[in-house]
């Protein structure tokens, strides 16, 4: 078993800004306009011209391209970079991203060409089973999970009650209208910049 604790974080809007750069790509791109304004995220794309809804399979479409084209617009979010890598001289860190495993590669590619050098784990649909997988593999005692979305909170308190788990969106485009896991019984906090996210992991990774 570890000694070490180990910190799983989420990529986009924690680490890397990700929906402002996906709102530029489809609007100067596509003729798409994305406002969240409270909608989801799949309720949030309008064609332009018609004010069209997009269906969610268009959607899915449009944001695989993004990754697929674009993650090179992705820039990090402020004091990610720094952060992490504080956390990484106490803590062992990995990256869980749901992402398709072929992009795997390129994310930790990416991460690294920021300064982030972490193992880098693919996942699709809750991460709850993916997280409770990775603990063990690296046969941590001490764990922390780091996500924007409130359900894969959810997902990871009814998998692995035991983590200490952090509700962080980095993007304020998103973060007034993303539902708080911490409200929800779901996360131990909900906090949405590093400046305040730092201490208070460091905190607790102190703890016994």
């Amino acid at each position: 078993m570890s000694r070490r604790p180990l910190i799983v974080t989420d990529c986009d809007e924690v680490l890397l800004h990700m929906a402002a750069h996906f709102r530029d790509f489809v609007d100067e791109q596509h003729g798409v306009e994305f406002a969240l304004n409270g909608h989801s995220f799949f309720n949030s794309m309008r064609r332009r011209e018609t004010g069209e809804v997009l269906t969610e399979e268009e959607m899915w479409v449009l944001l695989n391209l993004f990754f697929d084209t674009e993650m090179h617009r992705q820039n990090p979010i402020a004091g990610a970079v720094e952060s992490i890598n504080t956390l990484a001289e106490k803590a062992d860190v990995v990256v869980l991203t749901n992402l398709k495993d072929h992009r795997m590669q390129t994310r930790a590619t990416q991460l690294a060409g920021h300064g982030i050098n972490a193992r880098v784990y693919t996942n699709q649909g809750p991460k709850g089973p993916a997280l409770k997988a990775i603990l063990n593999e690296l046969g941590a005692e001490r764990a922390f999970f780091i996500d924007d979305i409130a359900h894969h909170h959810g997902s990871v308190a009814e998998e692995a009650g035991h983590v200490t788990r952090l509700h962080f969106v980095g993007e304020p485009l998103m973060a007034p209208y993303v539902p708080c896991a911490f409200t929800a019984g779901q996360a131990h906090a909900r906090i949405d910049t590093w400046e305040e996210a730092l201490p208070w992991l460091l905190e607790r990774l102190e703890d016994n």
